[in-house]
């Protein structure tokens, strides 16, 4: 079977952080959140995968190639955002007039690709979308479902939460009959096009996954979802990494090789510190992902943060929660950022920032 791995956003909600990255070369536990997406693909039976991609293109083509996992990569290059349906449809070409399976580029989850291909199949569906329920629905697709898991009704993002709660999870198994149900030309969405209309005609039907699912759209849902693996995975803590004996280690913590952990720093819980990152004396890190070769001075205290990659945290430096410190940008020494603070990439900071805001 062939696949479809929808990657054309601009990730806007992860900026500035995506300023520098397109969302699927994101890290999750220092591997690239495509990386995750190819693995279960190809244990799934998956043979060839088209890309469809837009934002930073070439970066996303040079790091992942042409084969990865015995997959065969191919990319559906788009010259303007097409959205989740229009992606598809150009997509066709590589495609042909087969089955075959479709997915969001930025959603983590366990799910079962080969329990969703037969329940498809056992079906005759035209479509199958994969469901997850959710305790608010309102920026999801949320489908109602018969008692034979037919979608009666799909509405995509509802204002009124009472629709009910099983979300569009982004992953699906469409049949080439599909394609008469998007428009022939410019961005579409799949979800405001195709699937209401195949909902009204019987042909929808819905997979309930009761596993791990996240979206890693927001901020907050990236640190989630590295969090959430950190629990499945445990504690890692690479030979090749230097931790004093004096620092204070507070498990689940990930901490990839080449890094430095000084004496009398604190680490964790959920700390995820990747390669080459050095950390000073008496630091503190809790709940935070830091980028490859970042730098944290001393008795720095970072909570709830995200911190990109070869930034310069200075020294006696106080990072609230729900702040992104972007690549190669420097925080002065003393300085405190309050929660909400984002800083783009290459900016310098060398005061402190009391309301949140974006450093541009």
């Amino acid at each position: 079977m062939k696949a479809v791995l929808l990657a054309g956003g601009f990730g806007t909600r992860l900026r500035p952080l995506s300023c520098t990255r397109p969302k699927l070369l994101f890290p999750l536990l220092g591997r690239p959140l495509v990386d995750f997406q190819l693995e279960r693909l190809a244990q799934s039976g998956v043979d060839e995968v088209v890309i469809a991609v837009h934002h930073m293109a070439e970066i996303l083509m040079a790091e992942i190639g042409d084969e990865r996992y015995g997959i065969r990569i191919r990319y559906s290059i788009e010259q303007e955002p097409l959205g989740t349906g229009g992606a598809i449809r150009w997509a066709r070409r590589y495609i042909g007039d087969e089955e075959f399976l479709a997915m969001n580029g930025d959603v983590v989850s366990d799910l079962d690709l080969r329990s969703l291909i037969d329940f498809h199949k056992s079906h005759d569906a035209a479509a199958t979308i994969a469901l997850y329920e959710v305790e608010d629905p309102r920026r999801f697709g949320v489908a109602v479902l018969e008692d034979d898991n037919r979608i009666r009704c799909f509405v995509e993002k509802p204002r009124d939460p009472s629709v009910g709660r099983a979300v569009n999870a982004g992953v699906y198994i469409l049949t080439p009959d599909v394609f008469r149900y998007l428009p022939e030309q410019g961005a579409c969405a799949i979800e405001r096009t195709a699937f209401p209309k195949l909902a009204e005609e019987g042909k929808l039907y819905g997979f309930v996954h009761k596993g791990l699912w996240l979206d890693v759209g927001l901020p907050p849902d990236y640190l989630r979802a590295n969090f959430a693996l950190l629990d499945r995975q445990g504690s890692f803590i690479s030979e090749e990494a230097r931790v004093s004996e004096r620092a204070t280690v507070n498990p689940p913590v990930y901490i990839r090789r080449g890094a430095v952990i000084e004496e009398d720093a604190h680490i964790g819980p959920y700390a995820i510190i990747d390669q080459g990152v050095w950390v000073g004396r008496g630091a503190r890190i809790e709940e935070c992902v830091v980028f490859p070769f970042a730098h944290i001075g001393h008795h720095a205290s970072l909570r709830g943060a995200i911190v990109g990659e070869h930034a310069r945290i200075g020294r006696w430096v106080k990072v609230e929660t729900n702040c992104i410190i972007s690549d190669f940008a420097k925080i002065g020494d003393n300085a405190t950022l309050i929660s909400g603070v984002r800083v783009c990439p290459y900016k310098e900071v060398r005061e402190s920032i009391f309301e949140p805001r974006i450093v541009t």
